[in-house]
């Protein structure tokens, strides 16, 4: 037997949509992916919330790596989709940033978005839906001009199905390379995504 689900009245897909919304630029919401799914009753929000494996496992491994190597007296490591908000009707959600201590310490203990831009970005994939764009090069493009219009110094993107970095740094060009390359996170901080998975094997 196939049952239908119930239309939902306009207080609760307002509601969803508010717990839908991945990020908000320039007013309008990036829900997501599969948001749509969620809105016909097919999955629950935490459905399309989740991060992937390979997503959630390398982000760890960047992490813990990053750790190690990191400054603590001059730097702070932030994870868990922190939300940045760069200008009125806009934040993004980021999956590691490294922050200069001291622009950001009066924010930490702070219950809402941090309004300081972080020193790098690393981003592992996304959670956003991208029926609006023409794929995902499209919407990391923006996001990282977004990014950098903001005052970030460097983002770097990790695509884990082509095993691309992408690196861009404002006002240079930007970098394209394979996992098995060795690119810079920060002055002397250098890191090799091929190396930090073999480590694990």
């Amino acid at each position: 037997m196939v049952t239908t689900a119930r239309k939902l009245s306009k207080e609760e897909k307002r509601r969803l949509l508010k717990i839908l919304t991945y990020e908000k630029v320039n007013g309008k919401p990036i829900y997501y992916r599969d948001y749509k799914r969620v809105l016909k009753g097919e999955l629950p929000p935490e459905a399309v919330m989740g991060s992937s494996g390979i997503q959630a496992y390398l982000i760890i491994l960047l992490i813990k790596f990053l750790l190690n190597k990191l400054d603590e007296e001059k730097f702070i490591l932030l994870s868990n989709e922190l939300g940045f908000t760069y200008k009125k009707g806009s934040w993004r959600n980021l999956d590691i940033v490294i922050f200069e201590k001291e622009k950001v310490k009066p924010y930490l203990m702070q219950d809402k978005f941090i309004p300081v831009a972080p020193k790098v970005v690393i981003e592992v994939d996304t959670k956003a839906d991208l029926s609006r764009y023409v794929g995902i090069e499209e919407y990391a493009h923006e996001k990282t001009q977004d990014l950098l219009d903001a005052g970030v110094e460097k983002v770097i993107w990790i695509f884990t199905k082509t095993k691309k970095v992408m690196i861009a740094e404002k006002e240079k060009k930007w970098i394209v390379q394979d996992w098995k390359d060795d690119f810079e996170v920060m002055e002397g901080i250098r890191l090799n995504i091929s190396e930090i998975l073999k480590r694990e094997e």
